[in-house]
């Protein structure tokens, strides 16, 4: 993969975090000073931690009450902005590994409770069915509700091989539903890939990683020797469910496709937090044609790559409306080994779209379905071979029985992709259209 600009920026996607793009570092010193701070209403600060140091019922500690007004102040910014104590900024270098204990879901703050933003594949989460907009509500025996985000995602990791059992309201659901899941080791290989035919290839990228990049690159040229002629004529790129990651990675990954252009800007309120990613010359499919599936758990970095392909007119996006992750968190280290994740910037498409709380619309919009298989017909229908006194055509040779089987099994994998997928199989479907209007 080509080298890329160096820029440390992270998504917690990997874990029960929170899809945030973060950056590490401390911003530079402003040229203005800061305003001074308003007297009477720090002297009402103090009024009230001193109210309530003698008057609560129980006696509180002074590090207790302040990390709760910090943690406060934080909160109240945005969803995304909060307070990281020792253990919890320690914590990050864990959840951005690659490898750690615990279910695989990428959850945030939802009114109080605990919302999934997407599970990451082959993962027990995945496994036992969670699904993206679920709202966990009770953790084992727990309670979710007035718990912190970071309490939840504490009681979720774990031992691997440990057992937990969680409660989660799902929209259309007439009661509660009860998921008894088994911790894992949490190793995620971002990227897989395979041939839905011959020449016409499909990549999923689960997270982006600082490994993405390099995976990309491996499962490429693994496509090209599996096509005929070492030639792909398409490819469908998966970024469902993909709840975001490393920024260089999602720059990586849309580079691998454009040309040239724009990839995505990030613009804040101090200029030091601005900057703007370009491609570079090359295209790993030479220009052949590209479909991108998105849903609702496609966030952030997902919607970085997303938003390029699309405004650069270089894929069609196929599937529903993403997330709408669209702003950047930045890590700032404090004095007593503590930090803040502080929303710095916002990040725009090419075309300058922000998409913070919007989105990225689909071209064609394909709604989740279930496909079941049909019913066999009483008789096959009547072709003209049927029709007694017919003109025989031109004898063509006999079919080999190899030749048979592999159309057998060819259209066996078309029916399963159907009931299992039907989404990927009108992004085919589309694909296969393209090619065939582009070799015209």
């Amino acid at each position: 993969m080509r080298s890329m600009r160096t820029h440390t920026a992270l998504v917690l996607g990997v874990v029960l975090g929170g899809g945030i793009t973060l950056t590490y570092g401390v911003l530079a010193d402003k040229s203005s000073k800061p305003e001074a701070l308003p007297l009477r209403d720090m002297q009402t600060f103090v009024e009230i931690l001193n109210r309530v140091k003698t008057d609560y019922v129980e006696p509180v500690s002074d590090d207790a009450l302040l990390e709760d007004a910090m943690r406060g102040m934080l909160a109240g910014l945005d969803p995304h902005s909060s307070y990281l104590n020792k253990e919890e900024f320690a914590e990050i270098n864990v959840q951005t590994s690659g490898r750690f204990g615990g279910l695989g879901i990428e959850v945030q703050q939802f009114n109080g409770f605990v919302k999934v933003i997407a599970p990451i594949d082959d993962t027990p989460a995945a496994r036992a069915g969670i699904q993206p907009g679920d709202l966990i509500i009770k953790i084992d025996d727990a309670p979710v509700k007035g718990m912190s985000l970071t309490e939840a995602v504490k009681k979720m990791r774990g031992e691997p091989g440990t057992r937990i059992v969680l409660t989660v309201a799902r929209e259309g659901a007439n009661e509660p539903l009860i998921f008894d899941m088994k911790r894992d080791i949490i190793a995620v290989s971002s990227v897989r890939s395979r041939m839905l035919e011959p020449g016409i290839a499909y990549l999923r990228v689960t997270t982006f990683s600082s490994s993405t990049g390099k995976g990309l690159a491996d499962e490429f040229r693994k496509l090209k020797k599996a096509a005929p002629d070492g030639k792909l004529k398409g490819m469908v790129l998966d970024l469902r469910n993909n709840p975001g990651g490393v920024l260089n990675a999602a720059v990586e990954v849309t580079d691998a496709f454009i040309e040239k252009g724009t990839i995505v800007s990030i613009k804040g309120r101090v200029s030091d937090a601005n900057r703007e990613y370009n491609a570079t010359p090359g295209d790993l499919l030479d220009g052949k044609p590209l479909v991108v599936l998105v849903n609702g758990g496609s966030a952030s970095a997902s919607e970085i790559v997303a938003g390029a392909l699309q405004d650069s007119k270089r894929a069609l996006l196929v599937g529903s409306k993403t997330f709408g992750k669209g702003s950047v968190q930045t890590i700032l280290p404090l004095h007593n080994d503590s930090a803040i994740k502080l929303t710095t910037a916002r990040y725009y498409t090419p075309s300058g779209r922000s998409i913070q709380a919007e989105g990225i619309g689909p071209d064609i919009t394909i709604r989740p379905v279930k496909v079941s298989k049909a019913e066999a017909p009483a008789a096959d229908a009547l072709t003209e071979a049927d029709l007694e006194g017919r003109l025989d055509g031109e004898q063509r040779p006999a079919e080999t029985p190899e030749q048979a089987e592999q159309r057998k099994k060819a259209a066996d994998e078309q029916q399963a992709l159907v009931e299992n997928d039907y989404a990927l199989y009108e992004a085919l479907n589309l694909l296969k259209g393209m090619i065939i209007v582009g070799s015209k």
